[in-house]
């Protein structure tokens, strides 16, 4: 079976006889109800071979269709210009990226139809081209627009330029509202719809469906789809990992399922993840592999949100919030809901409340190495190094080893650069061993700027407190008078009481104590 990884082309997809997960019956009730829609999936979702699908269905490519559930719906098969402008795969640094993006696009379309452009501004061009193809084609023209938020997201520390970005775009796209008259159908994607920068305020017509029932399964890979279209690689993959077949199911839905884009909807599976698992035979984190976006790291690491709530599934955000990007500083929520790292888990529809979680397991282990990375000083490949030789230190019962390579880990240079001391030292503690409790028992407290630890493996257990300013001595004072230890009295396991001093001057472990 041949797997479309890193294909985006639906004609190049149909044309090497790969898998194709057919979504076409949606596309043809989005097509024929007309209007201006818009979609915001995750990376890596599909959105892009979405809107290839739509514009070879539009260009009337019927051979490319066959076997496919449009093929009995759709009976005209007419041929409309496309005009596809896809801003993805570029980074976003100065004023001229998206001027030299967008000529290029307009050039290409200018070329098709024998243009001469008449103006220097893109919103001026674009106008001219959807008119020209109108009048020449005899046609009403298509517009598909993937990725249409790049240049904003790349530019979340970026004021100045985020705005040039947000007028050149407002601009380029209020141009559909002007000649609608021209316009058959118009389908815009992108990962986030970020409401403060007002870029779509000239287009009022136009329709969100990302959180729309009927289109929940428009991207991704439905428990139904598994079953239906893969059954030969679960087979292959059940084999290659030494597990049956059920087990195999649920391996799956474990590491990958678990996208839900609107309440009661069917999970979806991450696409890129599930294929890649089926091409190698290995369960990976197959969508952290290839990169995290830049635009969350830099969020993260400005943001006022305590990031200790996310990973404890604490998330609750009202329903007018999640589907618009404002405050990002002050409330990440929305961009990460949009983004992929959280998802729906439940629906108050008394208050209209939306409680969020991780959607499955390798969005949080990743999600969790993506924080490692901000406010740990490792390099972003060396977090596992660090949580195996904590874990050999916790499991072989080595509390020196442990305190040891925290002491030196916060002592290295690189960490001066942090900016709240207190709080980053805090969010690193909470970080590591929210990583290491998937291997070993661990809960975590954390109140009044106070850190409680507790980590239990088969022959022992670890209590830590930290104090902030204090000493080493104080922590474990408060563990005995907290009665931190009681619990464990009759416990055959060995017990370590830990006090930890962290000091905010000179921002690292000032000292340690092992009973």
């Amino acid at each position: 079976m041949l797997y479309p990884i890193g294909i985006q082309n639906f004609e190049k997809l149909r044309d090497g006889d790969y898998i194709y997960v057919d979504k076409t019956d949606k596309l043809y009730n989005l097509v024929n109800q007309g209007g201006y829609y818009f979609l915001s999936r995750p990376r890596r979702f599909g959105k892009s071979l979405l809107v290839s699908t739509l514009e070879a269905y539009l260009q009337g490519k019927k051979e490319l269709f066959k076997g496919l559930a449009i093929e009995s719906l759709e009976h005209n098969w007419t041929e409309y210009p496309v005009l596809h402008i896809d801003l993805s795969g570029k980074a976003y640094q100065t004023r001229e990226d998206l001027d030299v993006t967008l000529d290029q696009h307009l050039h290409k379309i200018e070329a098709e139809y024998d243009m001469q452009p008449k103006y220097a501004q893109p919103d001026a061009r674009f106008k001219d081209a959807i008119e020209t193809a109108y009048e020449k084609t005899g046609r009403p023209v298509v517009i598909l627009i993937d990725e249409y938020d790049k240049p904003l997201i790349d530019n979340l520390d970026s004021p100045d330029l985020q705005e040039y970005y947000r007028k050149t775009l407002q601009g380029f796209y209020s141009v559909l509202k002007a000649m609608d008259g021209c316009i058959k159908f118009g389908f815009l994607t992108g990962v986030t719809k970020i409401g403060k920068l007002s870029v779509f305020s000239g287009l009022n017509n136009l329709r969100d469906i990302s959180m729309l029932p009927q289109y929940a399964d428009i991207c991704g890979i439905s428990e139904k789809d598994l079953h239906s279209c893969f059954p030969e690689s679960i087979r292959e993959l059940a084999a290659a990992n030494s597990l049956t077949e059920e087990q195999c199911y649920a391996k799956l839905a474990e590491m990958y399922d678990g996208y839900h884009f609107c309440e009661d909807s069917v999970g979806m599976y991450n696409p890129f993840s599930l294929l890649n698992t089926f091409a190698s035979n290995k369960f990976r984190e197959y969508w952290f592999e290839t990169g995290t976006p830049t635009f969350l790291v830099k969020l993260l690491k400005q943001t006022d949100y305590d990031i200790r709530r996310i990973a404890d599934d604490d998330v609750e955000i009202d329903v007018d919030m999640i589907s618009g990007v404002n405050d990002y500083i002050n409330d990440p929520i929305p961009v990460l809901y949009q983004s992929g790292y959280l998802t729906i888990r439940s629906f108050d529809e008394m208050f209209g409340i939306y409680r969020l979680g991780f959607p499955n397991m390798e969005v949080r282990k990743g999600f969790m190495k993506m924080l490692l990375a901000c406010y740990v000083p490792v390099r972003e490949k060396e977090g596992n190094v660090l949580i195996s030789k904590l874990y050999r230190a916790v499991t072989e019962g080595k509390p020196e080893d442990m305190m040891l390579l925290l002491e030196s880990l916060f002592a290295r240079a690189n960490y001066q650069i942090q900016g709240d001391a207190e709080k980053d030292f805090q969010y690193a503690m909470y970080i590591i061993f929210e990583l290491l409790g998937e291997y070993v028992q661990t809960e975590k407290q954390t109140s009044n700027g106070r850190i409680d630890i507790l980590l239990q493996t088969k022959d022992y257990v670890y209590i830590m407190e930290i104090k902030t300013d204090s000493s080493a001595d104080a922590a474990i004072q408060q563990i005995d008078e907290k009665g931190y230890d009681r619990p464990f009295a009759t416990d055959s396991r060995r017990l370590f009481r830990i006090g930890v001093s962290f000091s905010k001057e000179n921002r690292r472990i000032e000292e340690w104590k092992i009973i």
